[in-house]
C-alpha cells in the first residue's frame, strides 16, 4: 500500500464498530499517511509499527515492517529502514515539519519459536528506537518486546493510540503467519497456517 491509501476509499478501509469510526487495516509492508479522522489498525507479532504524527498539522501515519534492514539494493517497505523513510517522506510531502514529528512505537514481540540468540522481534524493537534517536524524533510512548502479539489502533490526526496485548501463545495463527512471512523474506521453508490477520 502506498501513500494513496489516504484517499477516500483506501485499500483496507472498513468501518470498525468497536471504535465507531472508519479504519484502515495495515498488513506487513504497508504504510499509510493521512490527515483524515480515521483509525489506522494493525496486528503485530514480531513486526513493529511506528506511528508518527504532527499534531499542529493534524497529520500522521503508521508503517508495519518485519525486518530491520535488507540488502543495500532493497527498497521494500517490509524492511524497517525503507519503511521509516517512506513514512517520514510522505509526512513531509504533506506539510509536516520534521521538528514537530513525534513517535509512538509498538510490537517487536518474540512470538516466533526457534529464534533465541537474537530474535527478530528484539532486533526490530532495537532498530526502531535507534533509528528514531538518530533522526531526533522523540518517542512519546512505546510497547515493545515481551512475547505478546498486539493489536494497535492509531488515530493519525491526534496521536491517540490504543494497544491491546493478545494472549502469548507460540503456536497460534499470528505466529504461523509470521513464520510464513519471515520464510518468504529470508528464503527459508517454514510451516504456516491459513490465517488472515484480522
Amino acid at each position: 500500500m502506498s501513500a494513496a491509501a489516504a484517499a477516500d476509499l483506501a485499500p483496507g478501509s472498513y468501518y470498525d464498530p468497536v471504535l465507531q469510526t472508519e479504519a484502515i487495516k495495515l498488513l506487513p509492508a504497508d504504510y499509510v499517511v493521512t490527515d483524515r479522522p480515521v483509525a489506522l489498525v494493525t496486528l503485530l507479532g514480531s513486526c513493529v509499527a511506528a506511528c508518527l504524527f504532527d499534531t499542529t498539522l493534524a497529520v500522521g501515519g503508521m508503517n508495519h515492517f518485519m525486518l530491520p534492514g535488507g540488502d543495500s539494493d532493497s527498497v521494500c517497505s517490509r524492511y524497517g529502514v525503507h519503511a521509516m523513510e517512506l513514512l517520514i517522506n510522505d509526512l513531509l510531502k504533506r506539510g509536516a515539519r520534521r521538528s514537530r514529528l513525534q513517535a509512538k512505537v509498538f510490537g517487536g514481540g518474540n512470538v516466533l519459536s526457534g529464534f533465541y540468540s537474537d530474535p527478530v522481534g528484539t532486533r526490530n524493537a532495537r532498530f526502531v528506537l535507534e533509528y528514531l534517536a538518530a533522526e531526533r524524533i522523540p518517542v512519546l510512548a512505546q510497547d515493545l518486546g515481551d512475547i505478546h502479539p498486539r493489536k494497535v489502533c492509531f488515530f493519525a490526526q491526534t496521536g491517540r493510540t490504543l494497544v491491546k496485548r493478545l494472549p502469548a501463545t507460540r503456536d497460534d495463527g499470528i505466529a504461523d503467519v509470521e513464520r510464513a512471512y519471515y520464510g518468504r523474506l529470508t528464503g527459508t521453508k517454514v510451516r504456516s497456517g491459513g490465517v488472515e490477520l484480522f
